[in-house]
Protein backbone atom coordinates (compact mmCIF):
# COMPACT_ATOMS: atom_id res chain seq x y z
CA UNK A 1 0.00 0.00 0.00
CA UNK A 2 1.40 3.29 -0.99
CA UNK A 3 -0.18 5.19 2.43
CA UNK A 4 1.77 2.52 4.50
CA UNK A 5 4.54 3.50 6.62
CA UNK A 6 7.45 4.68 5.84
CA UNK A 7 10.74 2.77 4.62
CA UNK A 8 13.45 2.69 7.00
CA UNK A 9 16.42 4.11 5.04
CA UNK A 10 19.46 1.90 4.82
CA UNK A 11 22.05 3.53 6.59
CA UNK A 12 24.43 2.48 4.29
CA UNK A 13 22.59 3.53 0.60
CA UNK A 14 23.17 6.97 -0.69
CA UNK A 15 20.47 9.38 -0.03
CA UNK A 16 18.79 9.89 -3.56
CA UNK A 17 18.27 13.58 -4.71
CA UNK A 18 15.29 15.46 -6.49
CA UNK A 19 16.42 17.79 -9.09
CA UNK A 20 15.71 21.02 -10.59
CA UNK A 21 13.41 20.52 -13.80
CA UNK A 22 15.41 22.50 -15.69
CA UNK A 23 18.57 20.89 -15.39
CA UNK A 24 17.49 16.92 -15.75
CA UNK A 25 20.21 15.13 -17.94
CA UNK A 26 18.46 13.33 -20.75
CA UNK A 27 18.60 10.21 -19.11
CA UNK A 28 16.72 11.32 -15.58
CA UNK A 29 13.75 13.09 -17.92
CA UNK A 30 13.51 9.62 -19.15
CA UNK A 31 12.78 7.85 -16.22
CA UNK A 32 10.84 10.58 -15.08
CA UNK A 33 8.56 9.66 -18.34
CA UNK A 34 8.54 6.46 -18.01
CA UNK A 35 7.44 6.64 -14.39
CA UNK A 36 5.01 8.78 -14.50
CA UNK A 37 3.32 6.47 -17.98
CA UNK A 38 3.66 3.52 -16.02
CA UNK A 39 1.43 4.68 -12.88
CA UNK A 40 -1.26 6.36 -15.23
CA UNK A 41 -1.70 2.67 -16.47
CA UNK A 42 -2.39 0.87 -13.02
CA UNK A 43 -6.21 1.76 -11.70
CA UNK A 44 -5.78 0.35 -8.31
CA UNK A 45 -3.78 2.09 -4.96
CA UNK A 46 -0.82 2.19 -6.91
CA UNK A 47 -1.53 4.17 -9.73
CA UNK A 48 -1.85 7.91 -10.41
CA UNK A 49 -5.45 8.20 -10.22
CA UNK A 50 -5.47 7.27 -6.56
CA UNK A 51 -2.32 9.48 -5.61
CA UNK A 52 -3.77 12.62 -7.37
CA UNK A 53 -7.14 11.63 -5.87
CA UNK A 54 -6.23 11.81 -2.39
CA UNK A 55 -5.65 15.78 -2.62
CA UNK A 56 -9.28 16.41 -3.87
CA UNK A 57 -11.87 14.20 -5.75
CA UNK A 58 -12.99 11.74 -5.98
CA UNK A 59 -14.19 12.08 -1.93
CA UNK A 60 -12.94 12.26 0.79
CA UNK A 61 -10.59 15.23 0.27
CA UNK A 62 -7.54 14.19 2.22
CA UNK A 63 -6.03 17.45 2.61
CA UNK A 64 -8.83 19.79 3.89
CA UNK A 65 -7.16 19.66 7.39
CA UNK A 66 -3.65 20.30 5.98
CA UNK A 67 -4.77 23.63 3.95
CA UNK A 68 -4.30 26.84 6.16
CA UNK A 69 -2.90 24.86 9.08
CA UNK A 70 0.24 23.88 10.41
CA UNK A 71 0.27 20.41 8.59
CA UNK A 72 0.51 21.97 5.67
CA UNK A 73 3.62 21.30 5.33
CA UNK A 74 4.32 17.93 6.79
CA UNK A 75 1.51 16.76 5.30
CA UNK A 76 2.09 17.60 1.69
CA UNK A 77 6.03 16.23 2.37
CA UNK A 78 4.33 12.56 3.55
CA UNK A 79 2.24 13.07 0.04
CA UNK A 80 5.72 13.66 -2.42
CA UNK A 81 7.26 10.49 -0.38
CA UNK A 82 4.96 7.81 -1.03
CA UNK A 83 3.82 9.47 -4.31
CA UNK A 84 7.32 8.80 -5.33
CA UNK A 85 7.41 5.74 -3.99
CA UNK A 86 4.93 4.57 -6.09
CA UNK A 87 6.90 6.17 -9.02
CA UNK A 88 9.79 3.95 -7.91
CA UNK A 89 7.89 0.88 -7.46
CA UNK A 90 7.19 1.11 -11.39
CA UNK A 91 11.15 2.83 -12.41
CA UNK A 92 13.09 2.11 -9.68
CA UNK A 93 15.48 5.52 -10.32
CA UNK A 94 12.80 7.42 -11.08
CA UNK A 95 12.80 10.49 -9.00
CA UNK A 96 10.42 13.75 -8.49
CA UNK A 97 12.07 16.94 -9.79
CA UNK A 98 11.40 20.15 -8.28
CA UNK A 99 10.35 23.39 -10.37
CA UNK A 100 11.99 26.92 -9.51
CA UNK A 101 9.20 29.03 -10.13
CA UNK A 102 10.58 31.98 -8.77
CA UNK A 103 10.66 35.15 -10.84
CA UNK A 104 13.28 37.99 -11.24
CA UNK A 105 15.23 40.13 -13.90
CA UNK A 106 16.47 37.12 -15.36
CA UNK A 107 13.86 34.26 -14.44
CA UNK A 108 10.55 34.45 -16.61
CA UNK A 109 7.53 33.47 -15.51
CA UNK A 110 6.82 30.00 -17.51
CA UNK A 111 6.30 26.00 -16.53
CA UNK A 112 9.61 24.15 -17.40
CA UNK A 113 10.23 22.49 -20.46
CA UNK A 114 9.77 19.11 -19.39
CA UNK A 115 6.29 19.88 -18.56
CA UNK A 116 5.39 21.87 -21.15
CA UNK A 117 6.60 20.23 -24.46
CA UNK A 118 3.84 18.58 -26.15
CA UNK A 119 5.12 15.35 -27.84
CA UNK A 120 8.30 13.22 -26.66
CA UNK A 121 9.72 11.13 -29.26
CA UNK A 122 6.82 11.00 -31.57
CA UNK A 123 4.22 10.74 -28.50
CA UNK A 124 2.55 12.33 -26.26
CA UNK A 125 4.38 13.61 -23.58
CA UNK A 126 3.27 12.03 -19.69
CA UNK A 127 4.38 15.24 -17.99
CA UNK A 128 2.29 17.64 -19.89
CA UNK A 129 -1.21 16.17 -19.18
CA UNK A 130 -3.13 13.98 -17.41
CA UNK A 131 -6.69 11.93 -17.51
CA UNK A 132 -8.98 12.75 -14.72
CA UNK A 133 -10.95 9.79 -13.54
CA UNK A 134 -14.88 10.18 -14.52
CA UNK A 135 -15.84 9.19 -10.61
CA UNK A 136 -13.81 12.71 -9.86
CA UNK A 137 -15.57 14.35 -12.97
CA UNK A 138 -18.88 13.25 -12.19
CA UNK A 139 -18.38 14.53 -8.54
CA UNK A 140 -16.95 18.00 -9.80
CA UNK A 141 -20.36 18.61 -11.91
CA UNK A 142 -22.16 17.85 -8.54
CA UNK A 143 -20.13 19.91 -6.49
CA UNK A 144 -20.83 22.81 -9.61
CA UNK A 145 -17.12 22.18 -11.04
CA UNK A 146 -17.37 21.15 -14.14
CA UNK A 147 -13.57 20.98 -15.72
CA UNK A 148 -12.27 18.78 -19.18
CA UNK A 149 -11.29 14.86 -18.61
CA UNK A 150 -7.36 15.47 -19.50
CA UNK A 151 -5.93 18.34 -17.39
CA UNK A 152 -5.01 21.48 -18.58
CA UNK A 153 -3.16 25.23 -17.64
CA UNK A 154 -4.29 28.41 -18.15
CA UNK A 155 -1.00 31.24 -17.54
CA UNK A 156 -1.65 34.23 -15.91
CA UNK A 157 -0.56 37.19 -14.88
CA UNK A 158 3.57 36.51 -14.50
CA UNK A 159 3.24 38.95 -11.43
CA UNK A 160 1.35 35.95 -9.60
CA UNK A 161 4.45 34.11 -9.44
CA UNK A 162 6.28 35.00 -6.16
CA UNK A 163 9.60 36.81 -7.13
CA UNK A 164 13.33 35.83 -5.97
CA UNK A 165 12.97 38.62 -3.10
CA UNK A 166 9.58 37.54 -2.08
CA UNK A 167 11.12 33.87 -1.24
CA UNK A 168 13.94 34.80 0.30
CA UNK A 169 11.68 36.75 2.91
CA UNK A 170 9.88 34.01 3.14
CA UNK A 171 13.48 31.93 4.39
CA UNK A 172 14.27 34.68 6.71
CA UNK A 173 11.22 34.15 8.88
CA UNK A 174 12.18 32.11 12.15
CA UNK A 175 9.17 31.17 13.74
CA UNK A 176 8.28 27.81 11.85
CA UNK A 177 3.84 29.04 11.86
CA UNK A 178 5.05 32.33 10.04
CA UNK A 179 7.35 30.76 7.93
CA UNK A 180 4.45 27.90 6.92
CA UNK A 181 1.79 30.26 6.68
CA UNK A 182 3.76 32.64 3.79
CA UNK A 183 4.88 29.81 2.09
CA UNK A 184 1.24 28.60 1.68
CA UNK A 185 0.91 31.83 0.42
CA UNK A 186 3.33 32.11 -1.97
CA UNK A 187 2.38 27.93 -2.98
CA UNK A 188 -1.19 29.63 -3.73
CA UNK A 189 -0.09 32.01 -5.87
CA UNK A 190 1.53 29.23 -8.01
CA UNK A 191 -1.59 27.21 -8.23
CA UNK A 192 -3.49 30.45 -9.62
CA UNK A 193 -0.72 31.51 -12.17
CA UNK A 194 -1.09 28.22 -13.51
CA UNK A 195 -4.53 28.16 -13.71
CA UNK A 196 -6.83 25.29 -15.69
CA UNK A 197 -7.16 22.14 -13.33
CA UNK A 198 -4.10 23.43 -11.21
CA UNK A 199 -6.13 26.41 -10.21
CA UNK A 200 -8.77 24.23 -8.12
CA UNK A 201 -8.01 22.62 -5.49
CA UNK A 202 -9.59 19.65 -6.18
CA UNK A 203 -8.07 18.57 -9.20
CA UNK A 204 -4.90 20.06 -8.73
CA UNK A 205 -2.99 17.03 -8.17
CA UNK A 206 -4.26 15.54 -11.83
CA UNK A 207 -2.07 17.87 -13.13
CA UNK A 208 1.71 16.19 -13.46
CA UNK A 209 3.37 19.58 -12.55
CA UNK A 210 1.24 19.92 -9.26
CA UNK A 211 4.42 17.16 -7.79
CA UNK A 212 7.09 19.43 -9.50
CA UNK A 213 5.31 22.70 -7.70
CA UNK A 214 4.96 20.97 -4.19
CA UNK A 215 8.14 19.46 -4.86
CA UNK A 216 10.07 22.85 -4.56
CA UNK A 217 7.49 23.96 -1.66
CA UNK A 218 9.04 21.11 0.33
CA UNK A 219 12.50 22.43 -0.82
CA UNK A 220 12.31 25.67 0.24
CA UNK A 221 11.19 24.08 3.80
CA UNK A 222 14.04 22.16 3.53
CA UNK A 223 16.30 25.01 2.84
CA UNK A 224 14.63 26.84 5.95
CA UNK A 225 15.34 23.76 7.95
CA UNK A 226 19.10 24.00 7.42
CA UNK A 227 19.41 27.64 7.75
CA UNK A 228 17.23 27.68 10.97
CA UNK A 229 18.49 24.60 13.00
CA UNK A 230 15.86 23.34 15.26
CA UNK A 231 13.31 25.20 13.75
CA UNK A 232 10.19 22.61 13.55
CA UNK A 233 6.52 22.80 14.29
CA UNK A 234 4.72 23.00 17.75
CA UNK A 235 5.51 20.43 20.08
CA UNK A 236 2.52 19.12 20.54
CA UNK A 237 1.74 17.93 16.58
CA UNK A 238 4.65 16.45 15.87
CA UNK A 239 3.28 13.15 16.98
CA UNK A 240 -0.17 13.58 15.63
CA UNK A 241 -1.18 11.30 12.50
CA UNK A 242 -1.36 12.73 9.28
CA UNK A 243 -4.08 10.69 7.31
CA UNK A 244 -4.14 9.23 5.19
CA UNK A 245 -0.40 8.27 5.44
CA UNK A 246 1.08 6.15 8.05
CA UNK A 247 3.31 8.47 9.45
CA UNK A 248 3.68 11.93 12.22
CA UNK A 249 4.72 15.17 11.77
CA UNK A 250 8.32 13.91 13.64
CA UNK A 251 8.25 11.68 10.88
CA UNK A 252 8.73 14.18 8.17
CA UNK A 253 11.31 16.19 9.91
CA UNK A 254 14.41 14.39 8.34
CA UNK A 255 14.15 14.14 4.58
CA UNK A 256 17.78 12.02 4.87
CA UNK A 257 15.55 9.56 7.19
CA UNK A 258 13.21 9.45 3.90
CA UNK A 259 16.33 9.15 1.64
CA UNK A 260 15.92 11.62 -0.60
CA UNK A 261 17.59 15.50 -0.19
CA UNK A 262 17.84 18.09 -2.80
CA UNK A 263 20.88 18.74 -5.23
CA UNK A 264 22.04 21.74 -6.94
CA UNK A 265 23.43 20.21 -10.05
CA UNK A 266 22.18 18.07 -12.91
CA UNK A 267 23.84 14.71 -12.74
CA UNK A 268 25.25 13.17 -9.78
CA UNK A 269 26.26 16.10 -7.54
CA UNK A 270 25.69 15.42 -3.83
CA UNK A 271 25.72 19.00 -3.09
CA UNK A 272 22.57 20.32 -1.20
CA UNK A 273 20.00 22.76 -2.98
CA UNK A 274 20.63 26.44 -2.42
CA UNK A 275 18.75 29.52 -3.27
Amino acid sequence: MATGSPRAQDPVAPVRFRRNADRLTGDQLTLLRDAFAAVYEIDDDRGYAHHAGIHGLPLPIGCDNAHGTPYFLPWHRAYLYFFERALRDRVADAMLTWWDWRTGPNRSARVPEPYSKARVSGKANPLRSARVPRIALDQGRRAGISVAGRTAREPGDPALLPSTREVSRVLALRDFLDFSSALEGLHDRVHVWTGGHMGMIPFAAFDPVFWAHHAMVDRLWRLWQLRHPGGRPPQAILDEALPPFRMTVRQTLDVTALGYDYAVGSASSPTQART
